[in-house]
């Protein structure tokens, strides 16, 4: 979503509004977390935080699947990138790809690129919107979400609905992965609840993000609860500020399902929404920006440093 150079700015606002915001009442929550293994760390979750990382890599790079590290850790052969597009500047990029190992498509998209102020207005436009009824045709009025993401997302929502389509009939496979990482998570999020409500019900929709903000109010919340929720996880790292925005005082909430890295050795499952055991009950004077690029799992960190030039 950022790095340096915009979040001091973007936290400034945020956080200014947190602090001189008239008291709201808290959401209900059931405050208890579990434990997440090793072995359920590399089955669920490694694998969509590298396609997540390879989605800050420039377009050319990810057709030819060139890209040093954020390739080859893919595995030689095991990977067919279908579309890729977006510009890394007001429209985030994203690719769709065939995963053999996992059998799946994949969808994953971009985080901010910070050098770009057309990048960033994306995650300034914070009104809350209700959503476009074409793409969400089981989105009710009450439904609203992050205006600068829901645009994002919209520019390239039928693209993407078309070339999963696509992919899911030359494969044969019947699941798709969404994934991506700070921006690109809050679209990945809209595009699952969208393909949920577009796909053939026998589809499997998995959605794992990282370090991803708040994208819509309660009701949206609810939404992907109810409707992608069993799949639906959204891995928040140690001190990162972003899952901590926009503010529960502009009535934005986060959905159930997230897992929260404490530390290399200590990965817990959070129980309900707005669980004050996961990030939420981080202390604002212990954030760190640095924990919003990573490590997450298998010592990734998400920016496009870890691509080549």
């Amino acid at each position: 979503m950022f790095s340096w150079p915009t979040l001091p700015l973007f936290f400034s606002i945020y956080l200014g509004v947190v602090v001189n915001a008239a008291p709201i009442a808290i959401l209900g929550r059931s405050a208890s977390t579990a434990p997440v293994s090793n072995a359920s760390i590399t089955s669920d979750f490694v694998r969509p935080a590298q396609f997540s990382r390879l989605a800050y890599c420039s377009n050319a790079a990810v057709e030819a699947l060139d890209c040093g590290g954020p390739c080859d850790d893919l595995g030689a052969g095991t990977v067919k990138t279908l579309l890729t597009g977006g510009n890394g500047e007001d429209l985030p990029r994203f690719f769709i790809a065939q995963d053999d190992n996992l059998q799946s498509i994949v969808v994953a998209h971009q985080g901010t690129n910070s050098s770009s102020p057309l990048s960033v207005i994306n995650d300034l436009k914070a009104d809350l919107r209700s959503l476009n009824t074409t793409l969400f045709p089981q989105a009710g009025d009450d439904v609203q979400a992050h205006d600068g993401f829901a645009d994002a997302q919209e520019q390239t929502a039928d693209a993407i609905l078309a070339a999963v389509q696509d992919g899911l009939s030359s494969s044969g496979y019947s699941k798709v992965l969404v994934t991506g990482h700070s921006l690109g998570a809050a679209i990945s999020s809209l595009d699952a609840l969208m393909l949920s409500m577009r796909l053939d019900q026998s589809v499997q929709i998995t959605t794992t993000t990282f370090g991803t903000p708040r994208g819509g109010n309660q009701a949206f919340a609810d939404l992907i609860d109810s409707r992608i929720g069993s799949t639906y996880s959204f891995v928040t790292h140690a001190n990162d500020p972003v899952p901590r925005v926009p503010p529960k005082a502009l009535d934005y909430v986060h959905p159930s399902g997230e897992v929260h890295i404490i530390s290399s050795s200590q990965t817990i499952a959070c129980v309900g929404q707005e669980n004050d055991e996961c990030s939420d009950g981080n202390s604002l004077l212990d954030l760190s920006v640095d924990d919003h690029l990573g490590p997450y799992f298998d010592n990734i960190f998400m920016s496009a440093s870890a691509c080549p030039a």
